[in-house]
């Protein structure tokens, strides 16, 4: 056989014969996207603003912690204990206090009300954080070298964890039953406010009939035949 057998060539790609036009409004596909202005603040921002949320429940535990567990506490109507579950009890309520005017803002529809609706929630986080700093006082250390003198004593984390060691039990209880008081609270609130909104609705009119009255039925009367005679 005089030819050889040869592998015929692979074909070459074929060149692309669609481009597409970059648009003026829409970025190039390859471009990184910029960060706009805000953005970069709100970087900038998101550290600074946690410390300066952080700093006044460190500021309570250094100057008012001792004060809270080592005098307010055990002297309370019930004792440590009762101080716990009071505690606990008002974390629920502080938060909504907090939250539920925030909940009323539009600013969309009205700037001065939304504004003065943010004015009312400050009282709330003003409890927020008082809550939040006396149960932070609580907490001890997370290592144990930190564990001083400081700590152990009259009002100290670990001061309070050796004197009353469930105080973290009854505190939570509280605040889950606070809680669960709350939404039952809701439940019913709503339930009777959906059983109002449906007795106040008008009953819809009845339509007139169209129909003619119905023709009362009348009893049969059976035809009497004469009576015919049989033939004799």
């Amino acid at each position: 056989m005089s030819g050889g057998s040869a592998k015929p060539g692979r074909r070459k790609a074929a060149g692309s014969s669609l481009r597409y036009e970059h648009r003026p409004g829409r970025p190039a596909s390859g471009a990184k996207k910029r960060m706009t202005v805000g953005e970069k603040a709100f970087g900038c921002l998101v550290l600074p603003g946690f410390v300066l949320l952080i700093m006044p429940l460190v500021f309570f535990k250094m100057h008012w912690g001792h004060d809270v567990w080592g005098e307010l506490a055990p002297g309370w109507p019930g004792g440590a204990y009762a101080f716990a579950a009071t505690v606990g009890a008002l974390v629920p309520l502080v938060f909504l206090a907090w939250v539920v005017p925030l909940t009323r803002m539009t600013w969309k529809k009205s700037k001065p009300r939304s504004l003065a609706w943010a004015a009312a929630s400050l009282p709330g986080l003003a409890a927020c954080y008082l809550v939040a700093g006396v149960i932070g006082a609580y907490a001890r250390p997370k290592h144990r070298s930190d564990w001083g003198s400081r700590c152990y004593g009259v009002g100290g984390p670990c001061w309070t964890h050796e004197r009353y060691p469930y105080l973290w039990v009854v505190g939570l209880a509280a605040t889950l039953a606070v809680i669960v008081l709350l939404i039952g609270v809701a439940v019913k609130y709503s339930g009777r406010s959906g059983s109002s909104a449906e007795a106040s609705e008008p009953a819809p009119a009845s339509r007139p009939s169209t129909t003619g009255p119905s023709a009362t039925p009348t009893p049969c009367c059976p035809t009497r035949t004469p009576d015919r005679r049989r033939p004799g």
